[in-house]
């Protein structure tokens, strides 16, 4: 299996945004616009996109269902996240046309309502792992949690795949926790992508050069900045640009 390169794009208010250690700040590029900066990332060979609602991550609601719609339609499958946690969450993002959804960090203090989660909807999530060191930091609020404890009744669930996020390097482009993408990837046995601080080419390689069980990187600001080409790290990695669509 390839090494996924799966660029990021952040949404508030229909418009696009980035997460930087002042909050939410607007990207002029592209003119503002989410789908325009999906049809370039596209047109440069995307194989997956990400696509983050942080309105749902604040408020709870899905309030870029329309960009959702309008992204997945490009005939690239989506991966939407952005604090989900209940299975009418879930479905809605699905029902726009995502192809797989982030359950967020917030849903783990409710181990029942995630088994729930994961046994409704199987292959078609990921469950986040939002890391500060040895917790989990939820971003969208919600409780803290130990992160080795809640990996130990994670690991004995189906979970499909994990989203490890180093939330302190999110934005900030001081390249990734290399250590914490391969302890989680080896000690619960799952796929893992990771996400958070990977600035350039090298740091992208890194991730890959990991474990065969890290399976992709998602990368935001140092695509959408132009630190980082997505046609020269597809070819990096040996990723197929053009693959087919998932049923």
């Amino acid at each position: 299996m390839s090494f996924e390169v799966i660029p990021a794009v952040d949404v508030a208010g229909g418009r696009l945004v980035r997460t930087s250690i002042r909050g939410t700040e607007p990207i002029a590029a592209f003119g503002g616009d989410p789908l325009a900066a999906a049809k370039s990332l596209v047109a440069a060979g995307a194989r997956w996109l990400h696509l983050v609602d942080l309105d749902l991550a604040r408020t709870g609601r899905a309030e870029n269902l329309a960009t959702v719609r309008a992204v997945a339609d490009l005939g690239v499958p989506v991966e939407a996240s952005g604090g989900v946690r209940t299975r009418e969450q879930v479905e809605a993002l699905l029902q726009a046309g995502a192809s797989r959804v982030v359950v967020g960090s917030v849903a783990l203090a409710d181990p029942k309502g995630v088994r729930g989660l994961i046994e409704g909807f199987g292959e078609r999530l990921v469950v986040a792992i939002e890391a500060a060191g040895a917790t989990i930091r939820p971003r969208g609020g919600g409780s803290e949690l130990p992160l080795w404890d809640t990996l130990g009744w994670l690991a004995e669930l189906p979970v499909p795949r994990f989203l490890f996020v180093e939330v302190e390097r999110v934005g900030r482009m001081q390249g990734p926790d290399l250590e914490g993408i391969l302890a989680l990837a080896r000690h619960t046995r799952r796929p893992v992508l990771a996400s958070g601080g990977i600035r350039d080419l090298g740091d992208l390689l890194a991730v890959a050069a990991l474990d065969e069980l890290v399976e992709g990187a998602v990368v935001g600001r140092a695509l959408l900045q132009g630190e980082l080409s997505l046609a020269e790290a597809l070819a990096a990695v040996g990723s197929d640009p053009h693959p087919p669509r998932p049923a």
